[in-house]
């Protein structure tokens, strides 16, 4: 490159990240998701807006061809390997089989479904869903199949977290629910992929590229697993935190991703599978997973989605009706899949449409998917920008319907379920295991319930994923049948437990939530008023500072509730 073309690529790189962080930042101020400001901004860069203002501008940062064109396709695809080795990291596959098989009931019924009606829907109906002249028709409507099928693991953690519902019993549902279907659909996609037989393979024929693809997924998922949960120890205990997790994480990734993309998967499919062997082991906290996560999400995922709308004109290819048959049948196919599952669970009719709702975001997983589909011919820019709309829809929804369905009038509040009984002022553990063991034998002390039956069931589900929800609050719960109303024990430890919360802080308030086995309402209701009262870092140091049960008591009804 001449010392023009690194000029100009300086430019457009730090051009396309100042606007594409700043819209992002704006959109989630604006409580949507950040992928929507990094698509407009690349929509105001690219063709779209400042093609048809200023199309010598566009063209002098942002070429179509030479080597500045190579340069940015070079950053945007090392964005999309790396944003594939977040979301990998996100399925995290021991939340799927720990759950227990309502999570797997959600997660097959709601994969299920919406693949069946998008196939045969792209078989009897292909011009009414996009499908151009020339185009494969099996390989369009398996694809079409599994964009209807794939939800937003990151979408839905950020939706459940902002109810304060993440680590809730639910939320935990629709999160390995969600882990299913992501890593089903991106192995079919992978599948498909193989089945064309891309020109950059280097495997002689296509079943021989489908065998390398599933023989990966299996090393990895296994041999894969083990080494790394091996390494990862070694790796904390002689270097640089956060550095040398870090940098393996990175290596892994990239190796992984070299490998799909020489047996003719695209690059992001093993920097998935890649990230779903690291984020299954214990010993990757989760702190590291926030730093991982941050470190890829507001440098190099800005760049990748603000870079799509460089490459097409949405307003020239928007096609109204499309849209709204992509986004009725995307929305019909998953919410049925969903909620159907989640009765078939045993969930209570509401709490199965809000599975069904959580469910129904696609968000950015959904947009990789149809831009990799574009880029391999499957589909054309048409249908290309439905999904992209689609895929934003969705996400915006989901939460405002969860919330309405969840919470349509105020429900079980922390202060009508404390008692000076089942309050703790000195909390004298050290680790979780004993917090839990203290703070449960003061319960069962006072229900009369059995500690060794109780204490088991908190563990497990603390097993299943830690209970800190950040900002020194920890809420581990159970839901039990020897209990007729729900309970709350409040303990406040001076020296902090570690909960493996996300922001990494220790928990300095810890409740201890316990309510009826057929009640899962109250326990949402509870732990969701607990993350909106204590969201407010000042609010946990006031309750800190009080000294009997009396002063927090007082504490809870004197200051204003969160919404």
């Amino acid at each position: 490159m001449t010392s023009h073309n690194l000029m100009l690529m300086l430019l457009s790189f730090g051009t396309l990240l100042l606007v594409a962080r700043a819209l992002g930042e704006l959109a989630e101020r604006l409580h949507q998701p950040a992928v929507l400001g990094e698509l407009l901004a690349g929509i105001l860069l690219g063709p779209t807006v400042l093609g048809n203002l200023a199309p010598g501008v566009a063209e002098s940062l942002f070429p179509a061809q030479g080597p500045n064109a190579v340069a940015l396709e070079a950053i945007a695809t090392l964005a999309i390997v790396l944003f594939l080795l977040v979301a990998g990291i996100e399925v995290d596959l021991s939340t799927v089989w720990r759950q227990g098989n309502i999570g797997l009931k959600v997660g097959i019924v709601g994969m299920v479904i919406p693949f069946a009606l998008g196939l045969l829907a792209a078989w009897l109906a292909p011009q009414a869903l996009g499908r151009e002249a020339g185009a494969e028709p099996l390989v369009f409507a398996l694809f079409l199949a599994t964009a209807l099928s794939i939800t937003a693991l990151p979408v839905i953690a950020k939706t459940l977290m902002d109810l304060g519902l993440y680590r809730s019993d639910m939320g935990m549902i629709v999160v390995s629910a969600a882990i299913f279907n992501d890593l089903v659909g991106w192995i079919a996609f992978a599948i498909i992929m193989g089945m064309m037989g891309t020109a950059a393979a280097h495997v002689d024929s296509i079943p021989a590229t489908i065998g390398y693809t599933l023989g990966f997924v299996a090393l990895m998922l296994t041999a894969g697993r083990w080494a790394i949960h091996r390494i990862l120890p070694a790796l904390q205990a002689y270097t640089r935190w956060p550095g040398g997790v870090l940098s393996f994480s990175l290596v892994l990734a990239l190796f992984g991703a070299a490998f799909t993309e020489w047996i003719g998967i695209h690059a992001i499919f093993g920097s998935f599978i890649a990230g779903v062997a690291l984020g299954d082991s214990p010993h990757l906290r989760e702190r590291t997973r926030v730093i991982i996560d941050q470190f890829v999400s507001f440098v190099f995922a800005p760049v990748f989605f603000a870079s799509i709308g460089l490459r097409v004109n949405f307003v020239a290819n928007f096609d109204a009706a499309l849209v709204l048959t992509v986004l009725l049948l995307a929305c019909v196919c998953k919410l049925a899949g969903g909620t159907l599952g989640a009765r078939w669970g045993g969930m209570s009719m509401r709490d199965a449409w809000a599975v069904g709702f959580a469910m129904n975001a696609r968000g950015a997983m959904e947009i990789i998917l149809g831009l990799l589909a574009l880029e391999e011919g499957i589909i054309r820019e048409r249908l290309f920008v439905a999904i992209v709309i689609m895929a934003i829809v969705t996400s915006m929804l989901s939460g405002p319907l969860m919330s309405f369905i969840l919470h349509p009038t105020r429900g079980r509040r922390l202060q009508d379920v404390l008692s000076s009984r089942l309050f703790l002022k000195d909390l004298h553990a050290a680790g979780r295991r004993e917090a839990i063991h203290e703070l449960t034998v003061l319960a069962c002390q006072t229900a009369g319930l059995d500690t060794d039956r109780l204490e088991k069931a908190v563990w497990e589900r603390e097993e299943i994923l830690p209970t800190g929800i950040g900002n020194g609050v920890a809420i581990p719960h159970a839901r039990v049948a020897d209990v007729d109303d729900a309970l709350v024990v409040a303990g406040i430890c001076e020296t902090g437990v570690d909960f493996d919360a996300p922001d990494g802080k220790p928990a300095y308030l810890i409740f201890l939530i316990i309510t009826p086995e057929k009640d899962p309402a109250s326990q949402l209701e509870i732990g969701a008023d607990i993350a909106r009262r204590f969201q407010n870092p000042a609010m946990l140091d006031r309750a800190l500072h009080t000294s009997s049960y009396t002063e927090f008591l007082a504490l809870l009804k004197s200051t204003p509730e969160v919404e």
